[in-house]
């Protein structure tokens, strides 16, 4: 927000569950006040019944920064899905087409057998992508699995991270935090979503759990308290456990990137400074 302010710039999301109107709280979405001291984009843009993936979000983020970039010199995109930068930064890779029915019987077997069973399934197919995967996505779990089996070729396999060419410069800038910080923060970030009414905005969202846009966590965990399946304070712990081990997957995912200016936001205060010297380096 102050870099924004700084430059007289616009954020453009970044998150792959932003997206979704209704799910303001566990997204930790911009409040409005935010969203009127800088603006925002992609943001609130589908009902959870909708489906949007990285192929939707690559060419409407593309199709974005083509028109803000007209008016500002530099936008900001901003958020931790790193699928969707990585497809904003380099472009998709060809994935062999898949069947239809493949995908169908994927969520047939997940809806027969459960998210776990889905996550084990892909695991066997493609151990490698398994650890860095939400796996709480069941949409991305289904999508892998279904390459994978499909053309007998780890779904990971396919990601050659062959660049595209890109009309404007970018900045890959990175915040990577020591993990004791990033776990203490996270635990306390879910305390206070808590006291921010999460749990009257999840039960709101409780009828429609079976969306796939809802299988993320801190919604599911609550959804199983609602549901009777472990008591109040199980379902907060076991949030804040997922939400650790997602940001280990994070960082796993952005270690395998080295060409980010990476900063730790504990031991470096001046990172806003730094930012602002690499935009004027060229």
């Amino acid at each position: 927000m102050d870099l924004a302010e700084r430059l007289g710039s616009v954020i453009v999301s970044a998150d792959s569950r932003q997206v979704y109107r209704g799910m303001d709280i566990v997204t930790a979405k911009p409040s409005q006040e935010e969203q009127e001291r800088v603006p925002h984009f992609l943001i609130d843009i589908r009902d959870p019944k909708d489906t949007y993936d990285v192929g939707q979000f690559e060419a409407d983020a593309n199709q974005l920064l083509d028109r803000l970039l007209k008016t500002y010199p530099v936008v900001l995109v901003v958020g931790g899905t790193g699928l969707y930068l990585r497809a904003l930064r380099f472009g998709l890779d060809p994935f062999p087409a898949v069947p239809k029915s493949v995908q169908m019987d994927l969520r047939h077997f997940f809806e027969r057998e459960g998210l776990s069973a889905l996550q084990d399934r892909l695991r066997q197919a493609d151990p490698p992508y398994a650890q860095e995967v939400d796996l709480s996505n069941p949409q991305r779990l289904i999508r892998a699995i279904a390459v994978s089996e499909y053309s007998g070729r780890p779904f990971s396999s396919f990601r050659s991270l062959a660049s595209k060419p890109r009309p404007n410069r970018i900045l890959p800038v990175l915040l990577e935090p020591q993990r004791g910080w990033l776990y203490q923060r996270t635990d306390q970030r879910i305390l206070d979503m808590i006291q921010a009414g999460l749990v009257e905005e999840a039960r709101q969202l409780y009828p429609d759990r079976h969306l796939d846009a809802l299988k993320t966590v801190g919604l599911q965990e609550l959804f199983a308290w609602f549901s009777g399946e472990c008591s109040y304070d199980e379902a907060i712990a076991l949030f804040q456990q997922n939400t650790r081990r997602y940001a280990k997957r994070q960082l796993t995912w952005f270690r395998k990137e080295t060409d980010w200016h990476r900063f730790d936001p504990e031991s470096e205060p001046d990172i806003l400074e730094k930012v602002l010297t690499l935009l004027e380096e060229g």
